[in-house]
């Protein structure tokens, strides 16, 4: 499967831009963490891209999501490695995290929002000045990008990465990608 096939079919079964941007967003740091790492970007960015490909199908219903999105992603021709990471980005599915890209999916999903949300409290709304010292400080607040799951993102430590670093390569990946984030 190509990138461009993946991003043909992310379209055609997601309508809202947001999520789309969300997706890009994913695929952008997976790209750059799997860069640092040594491992294969191609591979790693497709889990991030098509992650939440079922996210309408299934209404952001969490007893299901991820296990169409698996099945979707297989059948598009995905590797079996992003089919798992796939699955086991949604903990409430059971599956096991097992691999670095399965661990990376699962951290950096909610990392994007985090990312975003300290980009729009910004006076300009752009990614250009975050800092990570700001967005470290948000980081306690729990009202901040209520939807991001600091344990979830948080678990980079399982990926050898400290909190600090993680949100470093977040902030500098998604920077890569501004105008398609329209931040």
């Amino acid at each position: 499967m190509t990138r461009d096939e993946a991003l043909a079919a992310v379209q055609a079964n997601v309508k809202n831009q947001n999520l789309i941007k969300h997706m890009l967003a994913t695929e952008a740091i997976m790209k750059t963490l799997a860069r640092k790492l040594g491992q294969d970007e191609g591979e790693w960015g497709l889990a991030g891209l098509l992650h939440d490909i079922d996210i309408e199908l299934t209404n952001a219903d969490l007893s299901v999501h991820g296990r169409p999105g698996a099945e979707m992603a297989g059948k598009l021709g995905a590797s079996p490695q992003v089919v798992h990471a796939i699955l086991c980005h949604n903990e409430a599915l059971g599956a096991p995290r097992a691999s670095l890209l399965d661990k990376a999916l699962y951290c950096i999903d909610p990392l994007t929002g985090l990312v975003t949300a300290g980009a729009l409290i910004r006076p300009d709304k752009k990614l250009a000045g975050l800092q990570v010292q700001s967005l470290k400080k948000r980081f306690g607040e729990k009202r901040f990008a209520a939807g991001a799951n600091r344990e979830q993102i948080a678990a980079c430590s399982e990926l050898g990465i400290q909190l600090d670093a993680f949100m470093a390569l977040g902030i500098e990946a998604m920077q890569g990608i501004a105008g398609q984030l329209g931040l």
